[in-house]
């Protein structure tokens, strides 16, 4: 996938990205499954958020499958001399507090685009115990787009891609097929255990998130 834009890329964005690509290949990473070759829009959902390299080392797994990945951030970021930086590294500004929510952004986003491979955290920060985090889901939902699970074996170096599920509304279920993907490639991981706890309570009306 390429940017929509026609002007240059800046050359710091070439920088980061050859960066990027440079510490991919040099920790060894390898890629288990593929991104759908036959589609050009979609979330990518990747689980866990542990570290603050997630996002360069799944970045890096999407350049070696040939897709530009993208990414929300705030819309200050992208003013001034950051703006292409930002813009060549795949950013979507979003604006919280703007009428509709990041979803509506989104969707916009993704109804304007010919492609558009968005990567976020389906579940909390290292920071807490690993609860979903609703929101790849109801752009992924609004957008009309599916939902390509990816996981990361730090211990063995592994990234690796799910087949594409397209959100059915029933969002307990659809959470629980995700969960229980991610339990197939970590069975014994403590915080694939906690999103397929909470897909069942929600399924049980024991959680609404």
């Amino acid at each position: 996938m390429r940017h929509n834009e026609t002007r240059n890329v800046t050359l710091l964005s070439r920088i980061v990205n050859r960066i990027i690509l440079v510490l991919y290949k040099w920790k060894g990473w390898k890629i288990e499954g593929s991104l759908p070759k036959h589609l050009k829009k979609y979330v990518i959902a990747g689980a866990p958020h542990t570290s603050n390299w997630d996002f360069v080392f799944f970045a890096g797994a999407t350049k070696h499958e040939q897709v530009q990945p993208n990414f929300m951030g705030k819309h200050t970021l992208f003013q001034g001399i950051m703006k292409n930086f930002m813009l060549d590294m795949g950013g979507i500004g979003v604006d919280r507090s703007a009428p509709g929510g990041i979803v509506e952004q989104m969707k916009a986003e993704f109804d304007r685009r010919s492609e558009l491979a968005l990567v976020m955290a389906a579940e909390g920060t290292r920071n807490t115990d690993g609860k979903w985090k609703s929101g790849f889901y109801r752009i992924a939902q609004a957008a009309g787009v599916p939902i390509v699970p990816a996981y990361a074996d730090n211990e063995n170096m592994v990234i690796g891609f799910g087949e594409p599920m397209v959100p059915t509304g029933n969002y307990g279920e659809d959470l629980l097929k995700l969960a229980q993907w991610f339990r197939s490639k970590l069975p014994d991981y403590d915080r694939y255990k906690v999103l397929e706890q909470q897909a069942r309570d929600i399924i049980a009306g024991k959680n609404d998130v």
